[in-house]
This record gives C-alpha cells, sequence and structure tokens, in this order.
C-alpha cells in the first residue's frame, strides 16, 4: 500500500478518538473537574487560614502533601527512566507502551511539585527558592534537578509527537479547521524524509540518554533530602538506590493500570495485547523482588543495630502503625509477588490487580517513612496535646490530594485527545522496516 494512502489510513482509523468523546468520558470529565473544584476550595481556604487547616504541626511538619509530591515524582522518574530505555528495545511491542509512558513522565513531573508548593506556609516568600538559594542544601539541588527534567521530558516528548502531528496536518481534511491549524504550527515543517527522520531519531536518541541520567540523578537527591538528616529512619546509605527501585515499581503499576483502561474503554485490544500486559508483569515482578528486598533490609538494620531512637521509631511502627505496616510492607509486597511469580496466573486482569495493590502498598510505605519518623523526634516538643505529638490529614489535604489525581486523569485524558496514545508514525516505521526485511529475503 502506498505509505500516503496508508497514513491517510490510520487518521481515519484514529479519528473518531480524537474527535468523538463518548457519554462516559464526558461523565468522568465533569466528575474529574468537579473534584478539581473541591480543591481548589480547600486551597484557597488553606491560603487564608494557614496550615492551621491541616494535621501539620511542630512535629510532624510533612503530612499528606510530601507523601504525594514523593509519589508523583517519582512515578514520574520511573517514566523518564523506562521510556528512555524503551527507545533502544528494538521490540515491535514497544510503540503501544511507549507514548503512555512518555505523558505519564511528563504529567507526573507537573503535578507533583504543586505538592511541594503545598507544605510551603508562606507562599508569598516562593520566590527566595530562586534569588537566594543555598548552594549546600538538597533541597535547592532538587528544585534544579526537576525543572531541568520536566523541561527535558516536556522536550523529549514533543520529538516523538512531532512525526503525528505531521501526519494529522497532511490528513485531517475532515477535521475541524482549529485543529488543522494547532497541527501544521506544531508539526514545525516536518515532512518525513529520510534526512529528517534520520536527525529526530539522532536527537531523541540524546534526549533518552540524558533522561535516563537525569532521571537517575534527579531521584537520588531527592532521596538525600531525607538521608543527609540524622533523623531515626531516615539516615540511611540505601536511600538513593531504594527510592530508585521503589520509583520503577511504582511506574511499572501505574502504565499497568492506564494500558488496562486505555485498552478496554478505547477499544484499543488490537495495539494493546496480553504480550504487553505480560511484558511489564514480568517488570514488575523483578521490581517487586528488588523493593521487597531493600525494604527487608532498610528494617533489619535497624532492628538489628538496637539504637535507641531507631528501637522506639519501630515501636511506633509495630503499635500505633501495626495495620499499615502489614497492609504497606507485607500484603503491598508479597501479593504482587505471588500473582505475578506463577505464569498461570499473568492474566490481563491479575495482573492490573497487581498493580493496584502495588500502588496502595507503594504509597502507604512513603506514608510510613515520613510520618512516624517525624512523630518519633530525637528532642520532643513540650506540648504534647495529640493533635500536637501525632499526625492526622484533614479533609482539606486529602481534597488536594484527590485534587491532584483527578488532574492528573483529566489532563491524560484531554492529551489523548490531541494526538492518538497509539502512535501513528511507530506502526508506520515498524510496517517500513518489515517492509526492507522483505526486500532483502
Amino acid at each position: 500500500m502506498d505509505l500516503e494512502n496508508r497514513k491517510r489510513e490510520l487518521v481515519k482509523e484514529f479519528s473518531p478518538l480524537l474527535l468523538k468523546t463518548s457519554k462516559l468520558s464526558k461523565i468522568w470529565m465533569v466528575g474529574l473537574t468537579a473534584v478539581i473544584l473541591v480543591g481548589l476550595y480547600a486551597f484557597i481556604l488553606q491560603f487564608m487560614k494557614g496550615h492551621i487547616v491541616t494535621g501539620m504541626r511542630d512535629n510532624v511538619v510533612w503530612g499528606v502533601y510530601i507523601i504525594n509530591f514523593i509519589f508523583f515524582v517519582c512515578l514520574s522518574y520511573s517514566g523518564a527512566f523506562i521510556g528512555g530505555v524503551l527507545h533502544f528495545v528494538k521490540t515491535p511491542w514497544k510503540n503501544s507502551v511507549a507514548r503512555i509512558v512518555e505523558i505519564i513522565t511528563v504529567l507526573s513531573l507537573i503535578i507533583g511539585p504543586i505538592f511541594i508548593l503545598l507544605c510551603i506556609g508562606r507562599l508569598d516568600r516562593l520566590h527566595y527558592l530562586f534569588m537566594y538559594p543555598r548552594i549546600q542544601s538538597p533541597i535547592t539541588w532538587d528544585i534544579i534537578a526537576i525543572i531541568t527534567d520536566l523541561i527535558g521530558c516536556f522536550i523529549y516528548l514533543y520529538l516523538t509527537f512531532i512525526p503525528d502531528f505531521a501526519i494529522l496536518r497532511d490528513h485531517s481534511e475532515d477535521m475541524p479547521k482549529w485543529r488543522q491549524k494547532i497541527y501544521k504550527y506544531l508539526a514545525i515543517g516536518y515532512q518525513d524524509t529520510k534526512s529528517q527522520r534520520e536527525l529526530l531519531h539522532k536527537t531523541t536518541k540524546t534526549m533518552s540518554i540524558m533522561i535516563i541520567a537525569l532521571a537517575i540523578v534527579a531521584y537520588s537527591v531527592l532521596a538525600w533530602i531525607f538521608s543527609l538528616t540524622l533523623q531515626p529512619g531516615w539516615n540511611s546509605s540505601i536511600f538513593a538506590p531504594y527510592f530508585i527501585i521503589a520509583g520503577l515499581y511504582s511506574g511499572a503499576a501505574v502504565i499497568i493500570l492506564s494500558m488496562y483502561f486505555i485498552r478496554k474503554y478505547l477499544k484499543l485490544d488490537f495495539y494493546i495485547r496480553k504480550v504487553h500486559f505480560t511484558g511489564a508483569g514480568v517488570f514488575l515482578l523483578i521490581m517487586s523482588l528488588l523493593y521487597g528486598y531493600f525494604t527487608f533490609s532498610e528494617y533489619f538494620s535497624r532492628w538489628f543495630s538496637h539504637k535507641t531512637h531507631d528501637a522506639k521509631l519501630l515501636d511506633t511502627l509495630f503499635t500505633r502503625y501495626f495495620w499499615e505496616f502489614i497492609l504497606a510492607n507485607y500484603i503491598g509486597i508479597l501479593i504482587p509477588i505471588v500473582i505475578l511469580f506463577f505464569k498461570k496466573l499473568r492474566t490481563i486482569k491479575s495482573i492490573t490487580f497487581a498493580s493496584i495493590i502495588a500502588i496502595l502498598g507503594l504509597w502507604l510505605n512513603r506514608y510510613l517513612i515520613v510520618v512516624p519518623t517525624l512523630e518519633t523526634p530525637y528532642l520532643p516538643i513540650q506540648d504534647t496535646r495529640e493533635e500536637f505529638v501525632h499526625y492526622s490529614a484533614t479533609w482539606v489535604e486529602w481534597s488536594l490530594s484527590f485534587a491532584g489525581v483527578a488532574a492528573f486523569i483529566l489532563f491524560f485524558m484531554l492529551l489523548m485527545k490531541l494526538v492518538p496514545i497509539i502512535p501513528m508514525s511507530g506502526i508506520i516505521d515498524q510496517e517500513r522496516e518489515q517492509n526492507r526485511k522483505n526486500k532483502k529475503k
């Protein structure tokens, strides 16, 4: 089939996903917007009254916000790492998941840092972080790492979008005029010539290498914000690799969950197949084994050392947070391992269920890293009121947390209305490569 006719056929196939919005999608968008508006109200309330409307006090100065920040940033770094590696993997099935990974990466980097801003009591002084940065501070390096990674990931995402923008520009006669103008502007004159394809491939290859390096460095810096302090439970030499493995663990789980819903509701069974879930499930199994090993090493070394403050922290975990500890570090790790270890259990639904357990377990594990440690400081405060000693998130914090998740899903849905979630250019490249191999035979 002629190349241009094949492109036109692909545009015709994916156009309904771009132009038509199902009743279910509209309901989802309205619901997500409502959640975001509630979160906006909660933000205004917190901005006007301060942190008194949250559960954060003198002892526990960080709460759900910092946990969400770690989770989303960890998700973005894992997406950047996985997306960069996929660029070098020459398998036909990578095309179906590459764009999902790239979108998750950028959206997580946009949503995540917002939560760290919510931890700041005086947002009117935010500009001081940029005007008077302390180069010795890990927080300064974290800001630099996040901004650099966001710019790099955004450029990488845009580069992968360009060939599809060009296809849509050339074959969007039936689309609204405003869409045609957007595609023409975003395609930046790309004509899919051999020289342009080679230049774009070299550029994306270089960017993918940079993104992999940025992902490792940036998430290590985030881990050092904790491990370079003397707080019991944080002062650990393995926090950087532990955070990286945890990031890959959560990233693989969120990718699987996204694949399931995209496949189910967009009817993309032909493109997102069981082989994709099986491959992602095996990767999640490897990450769960490594994550379980790091978790065991971290808690075992504290227990075996018999240090006073470590013993006090473990006592807090095993008494006040016993069930949370069991859910995060046993159920959240062992159930995915059991499901994914046996080949017969690796169905699409069971792999998706394992990913949900992994996501919930990892978020709860981050909660146990942050809150119990802050509740057992070296020097306890004199005010021993329950709300000052122990942390309990308020509706304001939960509203903003759910608003962040809702914004992530809503933006994901809107991006899928701009460009197909399955790269058309990737399909063309696969067919072009297959034709080249057939001619050689």
